[in-house]
């Protein structure tokens, strides 16, 4: 009874569902123990951990956000804004850099390079006035290869963890900095891999590791690193499934995400032609699934029992697992649906209330499934070319293209367009919204939108 009257009290916040597992866990663990604390200590305890909970959704460390969902649950940023209204300060961006920002600690922190990637930098900027913090070549290079005219070399997203900012830039190199004095604290320049178009998979950190996908036309492999150290604890080849000597077939943009199943945690990890399970500690394969696709970069979903996976080009589609007791290669027993009309091959989905929305790439047309179905709620235009993955903030889910466009609209059973505004540039990397802020880099630069009331 106590157990369930703790859990009923702080389970108000329904989507906030990173937090009420985190929640759960400890208050099983304090309810095992009541016998030796009072009701008092145990309330006292749980709310604590609910408020830092709450105030770290704040953040925004990684490529979209908590683990990858692009939601920012307690962010409200305005719907509205131009070159004039609601840009509380807008900053230049040197070079070319596709990196999405991440914000943690009033810091926001994107990479860049120049244009023929001979030099690799990280940017940190004071995310309150907007002014350049650091600005600090990281990987200087002679001999570089061609990269697809849409990708940059600097597309990976970094990751805040703490005190330490990792930076990645494909086979390059990746590095540990020091979140304070943008220190460089170890970096890995061994990591062979031949991007073929480009690097763009994201690094992304869980206890001690940090795992990277090198998925490229001569390796396809994943490697855990130890986070303190930069040292290899595991590394694992692809399953072979490509049956081919076209590089385009071989390469992959995906970024991995941990997803706890069964009581178990696994990290989901699509490349190109399937996406894999592996136990994050150790590398072994758990189950995988197929598809018929190459050049994956969207990052995979997880609503609680089923796992979508955006399956990449080559007539991009959504795939539905039920990843409960799959082992081995499931494709045939474990995928409960898959939807291909007018998939996103680039940008990733969101899951909101039972439903994935989603944003095709070359021909602006967003789409809504049944997540539970695959069935087709509504299709419609909005116009524009996307690369950034849309975000769902304050109720409303937010789709920026590449000419400087952001459509804004509610999710629901119809499309509803609530705003489209507009500025002087693009995007293709995903912002961040971080309470009533919206951080969003154009391919020039970086702006804090934000309305001039709540900025007061």
């Amino acid at each position: 009874m106590l157990q369930y009257e703790l859990k009923r009290s702080f389970w108000s916040h329904e989507k906030s569902m990173l937090i009420n597992v985190r929640v759960a866990r400890v208050l099983n663990h304090l309810v095992t123990t009541a016998q030796r604390v009072s009701v008092a200590t145990l309330l006292i305890a749980a709310a604590l951990y609910y408020t830092s909970s709450v105030q770290a959704q704040s953040e925004w460390i990684e490529f979209r956000g908590p683990n990858g969902t692009g939601h920012a649950d307690q962010a409200h940023p305005p719907i509205t804004w131009s070159e004039t209204e609601n840009v509380a300060w807008k900053t230049e961006i040197p070079g070319r850099g596709w990196s999405s920002p991440v914000v943690a600690d009033g810091r926001v922190w994107l990479t860049t390079a120049t244009e023929d990637g001979k030099e690799m930098s990280v940017l940190c900027v004071d995310a309150k006035s907007g002014k350049m913090l650091h600005n600090k070549v990281i990987f200087t290079n002679e001999e570089l290869r061609e990269i697809h005219v849409t990708n940059s070399y600097a597309s990976p997203t970094p990751y805040i963890d703490g005190d330490r900012v990792y930076v990645h830039f494909g086979s390059y190199g990746t590095a540990c900095l020091n979140a304070e004095t943008c220190e460089k604290l170890w970096e890995r320049r061994d990591l062979p891999c031949h991007h073929w178009r480009g690097p763009g998979s994201s690094p992304i950190v869980y206890r001690d590791l940090v795992f990277i996908h090198y998925d490229g036309f001569d390796f396809q492999y994943i490697v855990a690193l130890n986070k303190k150290t930069g040292e290899t604890v595991w590394k694992k080849d692809r399953i072979d499934l490509f049956d081919t000597d076209n590089g385009d077939h071989k390469k992959a943009y995906g970024t991995p995400s941990i997803f706890t199943v069964d009581g178990r945690d696994l990290l989901i990890s699509p490349y190109a032609k399937a996406a894999i399970a592996y136990d994050p500690l150790t590398g072994e394969e758990v189950w995988w699934v197929q598809y018929e696709q190459h050049s994956t970069a969207n990052r995979p979903l997880f609503d609680g029992k089923t796992i979508y996976i955006g399956t990449g080009f080559g007539k991009g589609s959504v795939m539905a697992v039920n990843p409960s007791g799959a082992k081995g290669n499931v494709t045939e027993s474990h995928v409960l649906w898959e939807m291909n009309r007018t998939m996103p091959s680039k940008p990733s989905q969101l899951l909101i209330d039972g439903k994935i929305y989603a944003i095709a790439d070359k021909i602006g047309v967003a789409s809504c499934v049944d997540a539970a179905t695959g069935e087709l709620a509504w299709q419609e235009r909005v116009g524009g070319t996307f690369s950034a993955s849309p975000i769902y903030a304050g109720g409303h889910i937010y789709f920026c293209d590449e000419d400087g466009k952001t459509t804004v609209v509610t999710p629901g059973d119809t499309l509803n367009i609530v705003a489209e505004n507009r500025l002087d540039q693009g995007c293709m990397a995903t912002p961040a919204p971080v309470d009533s802020a919206l951080f969003l880099r154009t391919k020039s630069h970086l702006y804090r939108l934000e309305s001039a009331q709540k900025a007061d």
